[in-house]
Protein backbone atom coordinates (compact mmCIF):
# COMPACT_ATOMS: atom_id res chain seq x y z
CA UNK A 1 0.00 0.00 0.00
CA UNK A 2 1.34 3.36 -1.18
CA UNK A 3 -0.21 6.60 0.46
CA UNK A 4 0.74 10.16 -0.01
CA UNK A 5 -0.17 13.99 1.09
CA UNK A 6 1.92 17.29 0.63
CA UNK A 7 2.09 17.30 4.65
CA UNK A 8 3.65 14.47 5.92
CA UNK A 9 5.53 14.83 9.51
CA UNK A 10 8.80 13.65 8.49
CA UNK A 11 12.09 14.82 10.30
CA UNK A 12 10.11 17.63 12.69
CA UNK A 13 8.35 19.36 9.72
CA UNK A 14 6.01 18.54 7.02
CA UNK A 15 7.35 17.43 3.67
CA UNK A 16 5.48 16.12 0.63
CA UNK A 17 6.06 12.39 0.61
CA UNK A 18 4.95 9.09 0.18
CA UNK A 19 4.67 6.34 3.07
CA UNK A 20 5.20 2.91 1.35
CA UNK A 21 3.22 0.18 4.07
CA UNK A 22 4.00 -3.45 4.06
CA UNK A 23 2.95 -6.03 6.49
CA UNK A 24 1.87 -3.69 9.05
CA UNK A 25 5.49 -1.65 8.43
CA UNK A 26 6.81 1.58 6.74
CA UNK A 27 9.14 0.15 4.35
CA UNK A 28 10.04 3.11 2.50
CA UNK A 29 9.21 6.99 2.33
CA UNK A 30 9.53 8.44 -1.13
CA UNK A 31 9.19 12.16 -3.02
CA UNK A 32 5.72 13.27 -3.54
CA UNK A 33 4.19 11.90 -6.50
CA UNK A 34 7.20 9.32 -7.37
CA UNK A 35 4.60 5.79 -7.27
CA UNK A 36 1.35 5.27 -8.21
CA UNK A 37 -0.77 5.42 -5.02
CA UNK A 38 -3.36 3.76 -3.00
CA UNK A 39 -4.92 6.94 -1.31
CA UNK A 40 -4.05 10.77 -1.55
CA UNK A 41 -4.74 12.45 1.05
CA UNK A 42 -3.54 15.68 -0.66
CA UNK A 43 -3.46 18.25 1.90
CA UNK A 44 -4.17 16.62 5.07
CA UNK A 45 -1.75 16.46 7.88
CA UNK A 46 -0.49 12.80 7.72
CA UNK A 47 1.49 12.37 11.36
CA UNK A 48 2.63 10.11 13.22
CA UNK A 49 0.33 8.05 16.12
CA UNK A 50 -0.64 9.13 19.29
CA UNK A 51 0.34 7.07 22.39
CA UNK A 52 -1.44 7.49 25.77
CA UNK A 53 0.37 6.21 28.67
CA UNK A 54 -2.06 7.24 31.10
CA UNK A 55 -5.88 6.29 30.37
CA UNK A 56 -8.35 4.49 32.46
CA UNK A 57 -11.10 3.39 30.19
CA UNK A 58 -13.60 4.47 27.79
CA UNK A 59 -16.16 3.62 26.14
CA UNK A 60 -18.17 2.56 29.63
CA UNK A 61 -15.24 0.13 30.41
CA UNK A 62 -12.45 0.85 33.21
CA UNK A 63 -9.54 -1.47 33.36
CA UNK A 64 -10.55 -2.37 36.90
CA UNK A 65 -13.41 -4.29 35.79
CA UNK A 66 -11.14 -7.20 34.28
CA UNK A 67 -13.64 -7.77 31.20
CA UNK A 68 -11.99 -9.10 27.82
CA UNK A 69 -14.79 -7.94 25.72
CA UNK A 70 -14.82 -4.05 27.46
CA UNK A 71 -10.79 -4.39 27.33
CA UNK A 72 -11.09 -5.07 23.39
CA UNK A 73 -13.90 -3.17 22.38
CA UNK A 74 -12.00 0.29 24.29
CA UNK A 75 -8.72 -0.92 21.85
CA UNK A 76 -10.47 -1.26 18.57
CA UNK A 77 -12.51 2.24 18.93
CA UNK A 78 -9.83 4.00 20.32
CA UNK A 79 -7.71 5.24 17.53
CA UNK A 80 -10.66 7.21 16.38
CA UNK A 81 -9.07 9.81 18.37
CA UNK A 82 -5.52 8.66 17.06
CA UNK A 83 -4.36 6.77 19.26
CA UNK A 84 -2.26 3.64 18.35
CA UNK A 85 -0.34 3.09 21.47
CA UNK A 86 -1.94 3.04 24.63
CA UNK A 87 -0.81 1.68 28.76
CA UNK A 88 -4.27 0.35 30.64
CA UNK A 89 -4.22 2.24 33.73
CA UNK A 90 -5.12 0.74 36.72
CA UNK A 91 -6.88 2.87 39.86
CA UNK A 92 -5.92 2.02 43.64
CA UNK A 93 -8.07 -0.77 44.80
CA UNK A 94 -8.09 -3.54 46.63
CA UNK A 95 -5.21 -7.09 45.71
CA UNK A 96 -8.15 -9.26 44.44
CA UNK A 97 -9.27 -6.48 41.96
CA UNK A 98 -6.19 -5.30 40.97
CA UNK A 99 -4.81 -8.82 40.28
CA UNK A 100 -7.95 -9.81 37.89
CA UNK A 101 -7.55 -6.74 35.87
CA UNK A 102 -4.02 -7.06 35.13
CA UNK A 103 -4.93 -10.97 34.69
CA UNK A 104 -7.18 -9.75 32.32
CA UNK A 105 -4.81 -7.39 30.12
CA UNK A 106 -2.20 -9.76 29.77
CA UNK A 107 -5.33 -12.29 28.67
CA UNK A 108 -6.28 -9.75 25.94
CA UNK A 109 -2.65 -9.70 24.94
CA UNK A 110 -2.10 -13.22 24.69
CA UNK A 111 -5.13 -14.40 22.90
CA UNK A 112 -5.40 -10.89 20.29
CA UNK A 113 -7.07 -7.61 19.70
CA UNK A 114 -7.88 -5.41 17.09
CA UNK A 115 -6.63 -1.76 17.15
CA UNK A 116 -4.14 0.58 19.29
CA UNK A 117 -1.48 -1.95 20.33
CA UNK A 118 -1.12 -2.29 24.35
CA UNK A 119 2.65 -1.37 25.18
CA UNK A 120 1.98 -2.55 28.77
CA UNK A 121 -0.19 -1.57 31.84
CA UNK A 122 0.46 1.77 33.71
CA UNK A 123 0.10 0.08 37.58
CA UNK A 124 -1.09 3.89 39.03
CA UNK A 125 -0.85 2.83 43.11
CA UNK A 126 -1.46 2.02 45.88
CA UNK A 127 1.46 3.24 46.73
CA UNK A 128 0.29 6.82 47.13
CA UNK A 129 0.29 9.10 49.57
CA UNK A 130 -3.08 10.12 51.82
CA UNK A 131 -2.69 13.70 51.12
CA UNK A 132 -2.30 14.12 47.67
CA UNK A 133 -4.35 10.75 47.31
CA UNK A 134 -6.56 12.99 45.01
CA UNK A 135 -9.58 10.35 43.39
CA UNK A 136 -7.92 7.09 44.31
CA UNK A 137 -9.44 5.59 47.38
CA UNK A 138 -8.08 5.56 50.69
CA UNK A 139 -8.87 2.30 51.54
CA UNK A 140 -6.28 0.32 49.62
CA UNK A 141 -3.97 2.88 49.42
CA UNK A 142 -0.56 1.00 51.10
CA UNK A 143 2.87 1.21 51.74
CA UNK A 144 5.45 0.15 48.42
CA UNK A 145 6.11 -3.39 48.49
CA UNK A 146 8.80 -5.33 46.50
CA UNK A 147 7.19 -8.44 47.16
CA UNK A 148 3.58 -7.65 46.99
CA UNK A 149 4.32 -5.84 43.67
CA UNK A 150 6.03 -9.14 42.39
CA UNK A 151 2.66 -10.67 42.99
CA UNK A 152 1.06 -8.35 40.57
CA UNK A 153 3.47 -8.26 37.96
CA UNK A 154 3.42 -12.03 37.94
CA UNK A 155 -0.49 -11.03 37.65
CA UNK A 156 0.68 -9.15 34.15
CA UNK A 157 2.63 -11.65 32.97
CA UNK A 158 5.37 -8.95 32.92
CA UNK A 159 2.98 -6.11 31.44
CA UNK A 160 3.23 -3.55 34.35
CA UNK A 161 5.52 -1.20 32.31
CA UNK A 162 5.26 2.06 34.23
CA UNK A 163 4.25 2.30 37.66
CA UNK A 164 2.87 5.65 39.61
CA UNK A 165 4.21 5.82 43.41
CA UNK A 166 4.65 8.26 46.15
CA UNK A 167 8.90 8.44 46.06
CA UNK A 168 8.80 9.49 49.80
CA UNK A 169 7.21 6.56 51.55
CA UNK A 170 9.45 3.73 49.55
CA UNK A 171 11.94 3.14 52.33
CA UNK A 172 15.14 3.26 51.11
CA UNK A 173 13.63 3.39 47.93
CA UNK A 174 13.76 -0.12 47.33
CA UNK A 175 10.63 -0.88 44.98
CA UNK A 176 11.90 2.06 42.44
CA UNK A 177 15.45 -0.10 42.48
CA UNK A 178 13.69 -3.35 41.66
CA UNK A 179 11.55 -1.24 39.21
CA UNK A 180 14.64 0.50 37.34
CA UNK A 181 16.28 -3.32 37.65
CA UNK A 182 13.55 -4.74 36.03
CA UNK A 183 12.79 -2.55 33.20
CA UNK A 184 10.04 -0.82 34.65
CA UNK A 185 9.26 2.83 34.21
CA UNK A 186 8.88 4.46 37.95
CA UNK A 187 6.95 7.47 37.95
CA UNK A 188 6.52 10.18 40.93
CA UNK A 189 3.22 11.12 41.55
CA UNK A 190 0.12 11.41 44.40
CA UNK A 191 2.92 12.46 46.61
CA UNK A 192 3.60 14.68 49.21
CA UNK A 193 7.39 14.97 48.66
CA UNK A 194 9.42 17.94 48.90
CA UNK A 195 11.60 19.63 46.10
CA UNK A 196 14.44 17.89 47.62
CA UNK A 197 12.85 14.33 48.01
CA UNK A 198 11.87 14.18 44.11
CA UNK A 199 15.21 15.06 43.58
CA UNK A 200 16.55 12.02 45.38
CA UNK A 201 13.62 9.78 43.56
CA UNK A 202 14.83 10.97 40.67
CA UNK A 203 18.82 10.01 41.59
CA UNK A 204 17.38 6.59 42.82
CA UNK A 205 15.66 5.86 39.45
CA UNK A 206 12.68 7.61 39.07
CA UNK A 207 12.48 8.95 35.50
CA UNK A 208 9.24 10.64 34.71
CA UNK A 209 5.83 12.31 36.94
CA UNK A 210 2.47 11.91 37.14
CA UNK A 211 0.11 14.23 35.94
CA UNK A 212 2.35 17.24 36.53
CA UNK A 213 0.96 20.24 38.40
CA UNK A 214 -2.07 17.72 39.97
CA UNK A 215 -1.55 15.23 43.22
CA UNK A 216 2.04 16.67 44.02
CA UNK A 217 3.18 19.13 46.27
CA UNK A 218 2.90 23.01 44.01
CA UNK A 219 5.13 25.36 43.16
CA UNK A 220 6.65 28.23 45.66
CA UNK A 221 9.32 30.60 45.18
CA UNK A 222 10.60 29.62 48.31
CA UNK A 223 9.22 25.38 48.39
CA UNK A 224 9.21 24.63 45.29
CA UNK A 225 7.83 21.27 45.76
CA UNK A 226 7.35 18.43 43.31
CA UNK A 227 6.28 20.49 40.37
CA UNK A 228 8.63 23.17 40.82
CA UNK A 229 10.83 19.56 40.70
CA UNK A 230 9.51 18.62 37.10
CA UNK A 231 9.93 22.18 35.40
CA UNK A 232 13.57 22.20 36.73
CA UNK A 233 14.41 19.10 36.11
CA UNK A 234 14.49 19.24 32.29
CA UNK A 235 15.48 15.59 31.33
CA UNK A 236 12.93 14.01 33.74
CA UNK A 237 9.58 13.06 31.63
CA UNK A 238 6.46 14.85 33.08
CA UNK A 239 2.78 13.33 31.97
CA UNK A 240 0.38 16.52 31.84
CA UNK A 241 -3.19 16.45 30.94
CA UNK A 242 -4.00 18.72 28.27
CA UNK A 243 -8.02 19.32 28.92
CA UNK A 244 -7.28 23.08 29.79
CA UNK A 245 -9.34 21.91 33.41
CA UNK A 246 -7.11 20.07 35.57
CA UNK A 247 -4.73 22.84 34.38
CA UNK A 248 -4.99 26.53 33.18
CA UNK A 249 -4.17 26.26 29.70
CA UNK A 250 -0.90 28.90 30.91
CA UNK A 251 0.05 26.99 33.08
CA UNK A 252 0.28 23.80 30.12
CA UNK A 253 2.34 27.08 28.09
CA UNK A 254 5.06 27.19 31.71
CA UNK A 255 5.06 23.62 31.72
CA UNK A 256 5.98 22.77 28.09
CA UNK A 257 8.50 26.14 27.49
CA UNK A 258 10.44 24.72 30.83
CA UNK A 259 10.20 21.34 29.78
CA UNK A 260 10.96 21.56 25.86
CA UNK A 261 10.60 19.46 22.50
CA UNK A 262 11.50 15.98 24.46
CA UNK A 263 10.37 15.02 27.45
CA UNK A 264 6.68 16.45 28.28
CA UNK A 265 4.09 13.55 27.31
CA UNK A 266 0.52 14.59 26.73
CA UNK A 267 -1.85 12.37 28.75
CA UNK A 268 -5.64 12.32 29.04
CA UNK A 269 -5.94 10.22 32.46
CA UNK A 270 -9.43 9.16 31.02
CA UNK A 271 -11.93 7.48 32.59
CA UNK A 272 -14.67 4.98 31.50
CA UNK A 273 -16.97 7.97 30.53
CA UNK A 274 -15.00 9.04 27.70
CA UNK A 275 -17.22 8.97 24.45
CA UNK A 276 -20.37 8.53 26.56
CA UNK A 277 -23.01 11.22 27.63
CA UNK A 278 -22.32 14.19 29.70
CA UNK A 279 -24.12 13.96 33.02
CA UNK A 280 -23.72 10.55 34.09
CA UNK A 281 -23.00 8.96 37.04
CA UNK A 282 -20.11 6.17 37.02
CA UNK A 283 -17.45 4.31 39.44
CA UNK A 284 -13.93 5.10 40.01
CA UNK A 285 -12.04 2.74 42.28
CA UNK A 286 -15.58 1.85 43.75
CA UNK A 287 -16.80 4.82 44.40
CA UNK A 288 -19.34 7.09 42.88
CA UNK A 289 -18.13 10.06 40.43
CA UNK A 290 -20.21 11.92 38.42
CA UNK A 291 -19.38 13.37 35.11
CA UNK A 292 -20.14 17.70 34.57
CA UNK A 293 -21.09 19.58 31.37
CA UNK A 294 -17.41 21.11 31.64
CA UNK A 295 -16.24 17.18 30.66
CA UNK A 296 -14.86 16.45 34.01
CA UNK A 297 -15.40 13.87 36.39
CA UNK A 298 -15.47 14.83 40.06
CA UNK A 299 -16.26 12.05 42.94
CA UNK A 300 -19.78 12.62 43.76
CA UNK A 301 -20.99 15.45 45.66
CA UNK A 302 -17.69 16.71 45.86
CA UNK A 303 -15.30 19.32 44.01
CA UNK A 304 -12.50 16.76 43.77
CA UNK A 305 -11.33 16.15 40.32
CA UNK A 306 -11.07 12.31 39.52
CA UNK A 307 -9.90 12.01 35.90
CA UNK A 308 -10.94 13.55 32.39
CA UNK A 309 -12.99 12.39 29.41
CA UNK A 310 -10.10 14.27 27.15
CA UNK A 311 -9.64 12.95 23.58
CA UNK A 312 -5.79 12.66 22.65
CA UNK A 313 -6.21 14.84 19.27
CA UNK A 314 -8.57 17.41 21.16
CA UNK A 315 -5.95 17.98 23.86
CA UNK A 316 -3.26 18.28 20.74
CA UNK A 317 -5.68 20.95 19.62
CA UNK A 318 -5.58 22.43 22.99
CA UNK A 319 -2.68 22.73 23.34
CA UNK A 320 -1.39 24.34 20.00
CA UNK A 321 -4.25 26.63 19.34
CA UNK A 322 -5.43 27.40 23.13
CA UNK A 323 -1.73 27.39 25.08
CA UNK A 324 0.13 28.45 22.34
CA UNK A 325 2.68 25.27 22.21
CA UNK A 326 4.50 25.09 19.07
CA UNK A 327 3.05 22.26 17.13
CA UNK A 328 6.30 20.45 17.04
CA UNK A 329 6.50 20.44 21.06
CA UNK A 330 3.11 19.40 21.12
CA UNK A 331 2.78 16.85 18.88
CA UNK A 332 5.83 15.24 20.24
CA UNK A 333 4.27 14.77 23.41
CA UNK A 334 1.94 12.58 21.67
CA UNK A 335 4.24 10.71 19.81
CA UNK A 336 7.89 9.96 20.21
CA UNK A 337 8.42 11.55 23.65
CA UNK A 338 6.05 8.70 25.06
CA UNK A 339 7.76 6.17 22.65
CA UNK A 340 11.37 7.16 23.96
CA UNK A 341 10.18 7.64 27.78
CA UNK A 342 8.48 3.57 27.63
CA UNK A 343 11.65 2.19 25.38
CA UNK A 344 10.02 1.92 21.67
CA UNK A 345 11.06 4.34 19.88
CA UNK A 346 12.72 2.04 17.95
CA UNK A 347 9.86 1.31 16.08
CA UNK A 348 7.23 3.58 17.29
CA UNK A 349 6.49 7.58 17.29
CA UNK A 350 7.77 8.87 13.82
CA UNK A 351 6.59 8.09 10.72
CA UNK A 352 10.33 6.25 9.33
CA UNK A 353 11.43 3.26 7.27
CA UNK A 354 11.83 0.60 9.56
CA UNK A 355 8.81 1.71 12.13
CA UNK A 356 5.30 0.51 12.52
CA UNK A 357 2.85 1.68 9.87
CA UNK A 358 1.19 4.00 13.21
CA UNK A 359 -0.58 6.78 11.15
CA UNK A 360 -3.26 9.59 11.60
CA UNK A 361 -4.68 11.87 9.63
CA UNK A 362 -5.40 14.78 10.61
CA UNK A 363 -7.45 17.37 9.33
CA UNK A 364 -6.56 20.96 9.98
CA UNK A 365 -9.41 21.58 12.92
CA UNK A 366 -7.76 18.36 14.23
CA UNK A 367 -10.45 16.01 13.96
CA UNK A 368 -9.21 12.66 12.56
CA UNK A 369 -9.69 11.24 9.39
CA UNK A 370 -8.26 8.13 9.25
CA UNK A 371 -5.94 5.95 11.49
CA UNK A 372 -3.69 2.94 10.78
CA UNK A 373 -2.98 0.84 13.47
CA UNK A 374 0.58 -0.91 12.01
CA UNK A 375 -0.88 -0.55 8.58
CA UNK A 376 -4.71 -1.42 9.08
CA UNK A 377 -7.57 1.64 8.17
CA UNK A 378 -9.21 1.15 11.83
CA UNK A 379 -12.03 4.06 10.94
Amino acid sequence: MIMQSERVWIAGQFLPAQLEVEKGKIVSVLEYGTKPVDVDYKEKRLVPGFIDVHTHGSYGFDTNDAEPKGLRNWMRRIPEEGVTGILPTTVTQMPEVLTAALANVAQVVEEGYEGAEILGVHFEGPYLDMEFKGAQPPEAVVAPSVEQFQMYQKAAKGLIRYITLAPEHDVDYALTHYCKETGVVVSMGHSSATYEQALMGIANGATSMTHVYNAMTPYHHRKPGMVGAALRVREVYGEVIGDGCHSDINALNNFFTAKGRDFGMLITDSLRAKHCPAGGNYELGGHEIEIGEDGLARLKGTNTIAGSTLNMNKGLKILVERALVPFDVALNACTINPARCLGVDNRKGRLVAGYDADIVVLEDNYDVSQTYCRGKEML
